[in-house]
């Protein structure tokens, strides 16, 4: 993961020589947060500022004014569903237009002429997806949707035989990847019930640690054809070292996949070094491309050039060169784009492309995950300094093993929980909710800020002085 942090007595020694100072323009604040180390808990609620201050001395706080900010009642919806869905940003708006712009005038010369001809719109996306998830462009395309993708790549990386049936997933995972795991294994004529392994939690707050997924790795071994792991578990909000996880995988001869769609725009991600076989993740949560934007798919390298791989195929994985001679044959495109089958739908692409240039303005990943563990660093801090009484966060503490959501769970029991979700949403402070009893809050480092986050905890102490 790589984020190694904590505060240490020189993060303490600069907070004290911050606490003296009293009067700092913005310029000297955004210095110093800056410098101070990556951070989370109670120390960082010593900063001598308002929320607000802090917002403004961020350089990247600029970047929610390209934003659409729903509505409450006369003021702004403090939004934190960033990790279920990314608002609307005025640049994928933007780019949805123009692409409507060049299909009213020039129709199907569209895929020919213009500043993005649609023919090669894939191919044009491919840099900035890489950068998005630590890749090569060679190893990523955007198409269709993520359990879609997630069967289609099964379809070339689950070879089960009779000695390795298996596949290991995590005990709790998201009900669409344990279906599409299910099913195919249904689909090879093999037992679910024998050959879904699932890995429980044994950590408090119902988080697995790398013992005991290395463990289910070495003794289901043998057995494994598949490792399929999410990059962030998204109940519980926990992150994975992905490269440590291919590694187990692969010394027991099993092919390794992630599903990254809570990791995606959200962590720093390395798949190329990972040497995982293949990944696939959505882009409608912290990428903000839309309600049920296209999915991204990264396939490595060493795969690229391997024609003899099984694939459910289609025109569009074919060779660009001679895909319009219309053969009856299948020449695959080198790469992660050998997996496409259909033609791109542009509209839909669009958001996706803007969003990804939004990333790439912002100074990608690691400035964002900068911003973000702060925000999320700010938001604990608050919960542990005056929420403990009420809230209980399930997300690992250290920041290495977490990107921005926080899971908590309300002291109490479920319909303790439910009244506050219903509180804060009626109040204009929205999270989610996922069952049996978890409020997920996320604050997105593109759209956040720490004067909403602070409003969130306002929000919850209300309710809580209410029900004494």
């Amino acid at each position: 993961m790589g984020l190694i942090v904590g505060p240490g007595p020189d993060y303490a020694d600069r907070l004290r020589d911050w606490t003296r100072c009293t009067a700092l323009d913005a310029r000297q604040i955004a210095a110093r947060l800056a410098s101070l180390p990556y951070h989370s808990g109670p120390a960082i609620e010593t900063l001598p500022m308002h929320p607000t201050t802090l917002d403004q001395a961020d350089p990247l706080s600029r970047f929610r004014e390209r934003f659409h900010i729903p509505c409450h009642g006369e003021g702004e919806l403090a939004y934190f569903v960033g990790n279920s869905l990314g608002l609307q940003s005025k640049d994928a708006e933007a780019a949805v237009l123009t692409e409507l712009k060049v299909w009213r005038e020039l129709a199907v010369e569209g895929h020919f002429k213009g500043e993005r001809p649609w023919l090669r719109y894939l191919e044009s996306m491919n840099a900035p997806l890489a950068e998005l998830v630590g890749a090569q462009p060679i190893e990523v395309a955007a198409m269709n949707t993520l359990t879609v993708n997630l069967h289609l790549l099964m379809v070339s990386f689950y070879r089960p035989t009779p000695e390795r049936p298996a596949i290991l997933i995590e005990a709790g995972a998201f009900p669409s990847d344990w279906q599409a795991v299910e099913s195919q294994i249904r689909f090879h004529g093999f037992d679910p019930a024998e050959c879904l392994i699932e890995v429980q939690p044994d950590e408090p707050g119902g988080t697995i640690s790398m013992e005991a997924i290395a463990r289910a790795i070495e003794q289901q071994g043998p057995r494994l054809a598949l490792v399929l792991w999410p990059g962030i578990q998204y109940r519980t909000g926990q992150a994975f070292d992905l490269k440590e996880i291919a590694r187990l995988g692969k010394a027991q001869g099993a092919a390794v996949g992630f599903d990254c769609a809570h990791a995606a725009g959200n962590l720093p991600l390395a798949l190329h070094d990972s040497s995982a076989d293949f990944a696939t993740w959505c882009h409608y949560k912290y990428v903000n491309a839309g309600p049920g934007a296209v999915s991204g798919i990264f396939v490595h390298e060493r795969h690229a050039h391997d024609a003899t791989l099984p694939r459910l195929t289609g025109w569009y994985g074919h060779k660009l060169a001679t895909r319009f001679q219309m053969a009856s044959s299948f020449d695959p495109t080198p790469g992660a784009e050998g997996w496409a089958m259909s033609n791109p739908p542009i509209l839909a692409l669009a958001p996706v492309r803007a969003s990804l240039e939004l990333f790439r303005e912002a100074g990608g990943m690691a400035a964002l995950r900068e911003r973000s563990l702060r925000l999320t660093g700010y938001l604990e801090s608050l919960i542990e300094r005056e929420l403990s009484s009420v809230l209980e966060v399930l997300t690992p503490k250290q920041p290495e093993r977490r990107g921005a959501q926080l899971s908590l769970r309300v002291r109490g029991g479920r319909a303790q929980g439910r009244a506050l979700f219903e509180y804060l949403a009626a109040h204009g402070v929205l999270g989610d909710w996922r069952e049996p009893d978890v409020i997920r809050i996320s604050p997105a480092p593109l759209y956040n800020r720490f004067a909403e986050i602070r409003r969130f905890a306002d929000t919850v102490l209300a309710w809580s002085k209410a029900q004494a």
